[in-house]
């Protein structure tokens, strides 16, 4: 029997209501799962990096003002992702694995703005709407595609075979 199994940091066991064929691992208290067991015969969709759409048509291009800061942009890519997910049939509740790439804030000091994706993060993932968490990794990196963007996620989705 195959099983994908994912870690990140948290402890204890969560069980999740919603999306069902994902054992889903971590403490009820943790924002992420510690790991997530995908079973046979389940569909698993790998959306790409998605990055942040520009909101201030106004603000220099390039340039954080352009994208708004972490929070916003963490809201506008998962937004986005949502947009794939639904396409396929899916949810941020089917969404088992999360990577977050983050770019260094000039407001800041140059360092990740942890607090600002949280709070995008937490209006998509462990809410009363949409208790599920995913396992996940968060990195600050030096750059991504386009200056002025400081978020790219990317997620991987499950559910069952039809």
């Amino acid at each position: 029997m195959r099983k994908l199994i994912l870690a990140t940091a948290a402890l204890g066991l969560l069980a999740s209501p919603a999306a069902a064929q994902v054992k889903r691992i971590g403490a009820p208290t943790s924002p992420i799962l510690q790991a997530a067991v995908v079973p046979a015969g389940t569909d698993i969709m790998y959306v790409s990096g998605i990055t942040p759409p520009a909101l201030n048509a106004g603000a220099p291009a390039g340039t954080p003002q352009e994208f708004g800061d972490t929070k916003t942009q963490t809201i506008g890519v998962l937004k986005r992702i949502e947009d794939i997910l639904k396409a396929e049939g899916l949810t941020h509740g089917d969404v088992f694995m999360m990577r977050v790439l983050l770019v260094g804030d000039p407001a800041k000091g140059g360092k990740m703005d942890f607090a600002g994706m949280m709070e995008g993060y937490n209006q998509f993932y462990g809410t009363a709407a949409q208790p599920n968490k995913t396992a996940r990794i968060t990195s600050q990196v030096a750059a991504l595609v386009a200056p002025g963007m400081m978020v790219e996620i990317e997620v991987q989705a499950a559910k069952p075979k039809k």
